[in-house]
C-alpha cells in the first residue's frame, strides 16, 4: 500500500511538472509567434503557419505554386552553398506530403534571425527556468501547511486522534483522561521558511528576460520602489535590440519577395507590442520617476 501511494505520489508530480513546463512553453511560442503583422500577403499565404515554421525551423520558402498560388512553407536545404552562403538546393514541402523543388531564380527563404536559427530551443531553455522556479514556489507554499508527524503506539493512537479532533473543533478547552500517559509521545515539527515571495520576484524577473528576448516591451526589474526614467530607456533599449534580428531578416524577404513576383508585402511589429516605444519617459513624472508599480510588463 506504501509503495503504490509512493509512485502514484511521484506519477502526479511528475506529471504536473510537465504541465508547468508545457504551459510555459506554449505561452511564449504564443507570444512569439503573435508579434508580427504581415501586409499584404496572398490569401493562399497563412500567416500563422509561416511564423511557425520560422520559429521551429528557422526559416521558410515563399514561392508560387503553378495550382495553388502563391505559398509560404516548411523547407528542407542541402547542397551547394552560394558566396553568402544561402542555399541554392531547396525543397519545399507540407505534412500531406506535398513536395517542391526550387532555386533562388523562382523562390525566397525566410529566415528567422540572422544566425539563420530557431527560437523554440531558446523558448524551451527559458521555460525549463521558468517551471522550476514555479514548481519550487508551489511546493514551498504547500510545505507551509507544517503538518505535526506525532509518533505513539497503537494503543495511544486512537486517544491521540480524538484528541486531535477537540483540537480542530476549536474546542477551548481539551480534557484528557487522568491516566493519559504523555512520556512516550513524540512530536516532530515539519516547519519550513517562507521563501515564495522571494522566488516569485526571481520569476518575474526570469519572465521579463524572456519578454526582453522576444522584443517585447518590458520593465525588466524587481525593484519595489520607483524606477528613474534612464532605467527604463536603458531595458528598453535591449527590447529594441532583441527584436531588429528578426524583424530585419523578414523584412529583407519581403523586399526580395516583391522584386521576384511584383507583389508589395511588408511586415512590423503589431501596434500594441510598440506602445512603450513611442512612450516618453521625460514626460511620465515632473520628478523624473515612474512608478513601476502602476505597469509596465511585470506580471506575466
Amino acid at each position: 500500500m506504501g509503495r503504490r501511494t509512493g509512485r502514484k505520489a511521484q506519477t502526479e508530480a511528475f506529471l504536473q511538472n510537465q504541465r508547468t513546463y508545457l504551459q510555459y512553453v506554449n505561452r511564449l511560442t504564443e507570444l512569439s509567434i503573435s508579434m508580427f503583422n504581415w501586409q499584404n500577403l496572398p490569401n493562399t499565404i497563412d500567416a500563422r503557419f509561416l511564423e511557425l515554421a520560422l520559429f521551429n525551423d528557422g526559416m521558410a520558402v515563399f514561392f508560387k505554386d503553378e495550382v495553388m498560388g502563391y505559398l509560404g512553407l516548411q523547407v528542407m536545404i542541402g547542397g551547394a552553398l552560394d558566396v553568402y552562403r544561402i542555399p541554392i538546393t531547396r525543397t519545399a514541402f507540407a505534412q500531406n506530403g506535398y513536395q517542391m523543388k526550387l532555386d533562388p531564380n523562382n523562390s525566397v527563404i525566410i529566415f528567422n534571425n540572422m544566425l539563420h536559427t530557431n527560437s523554440i530551443l531558446d523558448v524551451q531553455e527559458m521555460s525549463k527556468r521558468l517551471y522550476e522556479i514555479q514548481r519550487t514556489i508551489d511546493v514551498n507554499v504547500i510545505q507551509q501547511k507544517t503538518p505535526k508527524i506525532i509518533t505513539c503506539t497503537e494503543n495511544q493512537r486512537l486517544v491521540m486522534k480524538n484528541l486531535y479532533a477537540q483540537y480542530m473543533g476549536n474546542e477551548p478547552f481539551i480534557f484528557g483522561d487522568k491516566n493519559l500517559d504523555l512520556s512516550g509521545i513524540k512530536t516532530l515539527d515539519t516547519t519550513s521558511p517562507y521563501v515564495a515571495d522571494k522566488l516569485y520576484d526571481l520569476k518575474t524577473q526570469y519572465w521579463n528576460e524572456a519578454l526582453t528576448y522576444l522584443g517585447i516591451s518590458n520593465v525588466n526589474t524587481v525593484k519595489k520602489e520607483r524606477m528613474i526614467t534612464d532605467e527604463v530607456q536603458r531595458n528598453l533599449g535591449g527590447t529594441i535590440a532583441s527584436r531588429y534580428s528578426r524583424l530585419f531578416m523578414r523584412q529583407q524577404a519581403c523586399e526580395q519577395i516583391n522584386r521576384m513576383f511584383g507583389l508589395n508585402i511588408s511586415v512590423d511589429y503589431r501596434e500594441d507590442i510598440q506602445v512603450l516605444d513611442t512612450f516618453d519617459v521625460s514626460d511620465a513624472e515632473l520628478s523624473n520617476e515612474i512608478d513601476i508599480g502602476k505597469g509596465g510588463g511585470n506580471n506575466e
